[in-house]
């Protein structure tokens, strides 16, 4: 889209921020760092980048009158590149990425543009912390908006579940906070669908306290070795204690010191076990995982920063990345078979494939606390990630992610997935994730806030009228969605 010289000067007169299009100094650089994923070639007409609520009004309201498609850019990890519109606009936040932390409340308040290594920094200062990722470069607001998985997921829920309260920019510019008290229907779409209803310019997190020193336990199995020791932590990781958590992937084994050189890049499979007692505790915590022929071990203190930012390695900027998702109520021994299988069939080592051990607090949350679209009753999310750094390899990695998702869909109970974890899920799958009455909930409240569909470039929820019961409140209170168990 070609946008004319007054558009943009009328725009100027009410946008404090940068503005910039495809001509001007740094457009090149500002493209460069607005999407994660270097698959994605799509070019906006025009970058804005502003530094207050009334800035983000000024653009949608710009967009509106143009006529021009939209996207918003949190912190730019979104697989399908939402963000960039080809010819429209990206709101870029990353000028909104401040952290402030109130210890005494246990609250932090987060600019819609931060990064989770940010608000990690911030918080462990005091001891304190909240569900985020487990790849730090990760936007919080694109995590939060549609869930947020992480370390403390048993341990506290999702990052939307700790959600208490957030300011957004709607489609008719005005700036709306939500919170338990303050559009209570709206904050409950928030925690799951949240993209739908407006620009998040600011979202506040209940804290929890959380031993800035955590203890991790790292198991690595080459294929041929792994049939066993997965089944057997298939239900092992559901005995784990309330305070400790988990992870299973299928990856190549890292090129690290503590690796044995002759297995560095090797693909396998990896039980990770993270808690924050002391290191005794934990080495007998992980001691039912030894002695089953890992190719190696790890077991060992480690920062809760340093945690949150083990994974990053696997998702470099500027990398070729596609993802596919889904939910299983069992990890069953055929199941497992054929995640062996998969995993070594990779071309390009950093592909690989998380499995979520759902526990804890996760499930004690009841569904309708919360949009979150995937059922709270599901024992495990799965994730295909393909990565490549260039296009004939990462064709290859997408098609043996999309050939894994086909293999492992007849273990799935149904299309439901988690949506982070899905980013090209096409509209019935949304859908079904949410599940038809939440959707319809989601579609009535849609209707109210952007009956227009301005926000549509995102896993979208189109604006349906409410039926004639009203739209019923939400269940959960604030009490019953943040505070830990017992």
């Amino acid at each position: 889209m070609t946008l004319d010289d007054g558009a943009i000067s009328r725009l100027r007169e009410h946008f404090a921020g940068a503005l910039l299009r495809p001509a001007d100094p740094g457009f090149a650089q500002a493209r460069a760092e607005v999407l994660w994923n270097g698959d994605i070639a799509r070019q906006p007409a025009l970058i804005a980048r502003p530094t207050s609520n009334e800035d983000v009004a000024a653009a949608i309201r710009f967009a509106r009158e143009q006529g021009m498609a939209f996207g918003v850019r949190g912190g730019g990890h979104g697989f399908a590149g939402a963000a960039v519109p080809e010819g429209g606009l990206t709101i870029d936040l990353s000028r909104l990425a401040s952290v402030r932390v109130d210890p005494e409340a246990r609250r932090a308040f987060v600019g819609g543009g931060a990064a989770w290594a940010a608000v990690d920094a911030a918080t462990a200062e005091h001891g304190l912390a909240v569900v985020g990722g487990t790849v730090s470069h990760t936007g919080v607001a694109g995590l939060t908006l549609t869930g947020g998985m992480g370390w403390l997921t048993p341990l506290h829920g999702l990052s939307c579940d700790n959600l208490v309260a957030a300011t957004l920019v709607t489609a008719d510019g005005r700036t709306v906070t939500a919170s338990a008290e303050e559009e209570p229907e709206l904050f409950w779409g928030l925690r799951g669908a949240g993209t739908n209803f407006g620009v998040v310019t600011e979202l506040v997190f209940a804290l929890h306290p959380v031993n800035p020193m955590a203890n991790l336990g790292m198991f690595f199995w080459r294929p041929e070795d792994a049939a066993e020791p997965l089944a057997f932590a298939r239900d092992y990781v559901f005995q784990l204690p309330a305070d400790a958590s988990a992870l299973v992937a299928g990856l190549s084994a890292p090129p690290e010191p503590f690796v044995p050189e002759e297995v560095r890049g090797t693909p396998g499979a990896a039980v990770m076990v993270a808690s924050w007692g002391s290191p005794e505790e934990h080495a007998a915590l992980v001691e039912p995982l030894r002695g089953r022929g890992a190719a190696f071990e790890l077991v060992t203190p480690i920062p809760y920063t340093a945690l949150q930012q083990m994974l990053d390695g696997t998702a470099p900027w500027g990398i070729r990345a596609y993802d596919k998702g889904l939910n299983l109520d069992d990890f069953s021994d055929e199941a497992i078979r054929v995640f062996l299988d998969f995993i070594p069939r990779r071309q390009f080592p950093l592909s690989f494939a998380p499995i979520f051990p759902l526990r804890g607090r996760f499930s004690e949350i009841p569904d309708d606390a919360t949009a979150f679209g995937s059922p709270r009753a599901g024992r495990w999310a799965m994730s295909m990630v393909a990565l490549a750094p260039d296009e004939e390899t990462f064709a290859a990695e997408r098609q043996w992610a999309r050939d894994f998702y086909a293999a492992m869909r007849r273990y799935a109970p149904d299309e439901a997935t988690y949506l982070n974890f899905d980013g090209f899920a096409d509209p019935s799958r949304v859908r079904a994730s949410y599940g038809e009455e939440k959707y319809r909930r989601l579609a009535a409240l849609k209707q109210i806030w952007d009956p227009g569909n301005v926000f549509r470039s995102n896993v979208n929820i189109a604006p349906e009228p409410a039926p004639a019961a009203a739209v019923p409140a939400p269940r959960g209170t604030v009490a019953e969605v943040v505070e830990p168990a017992g």
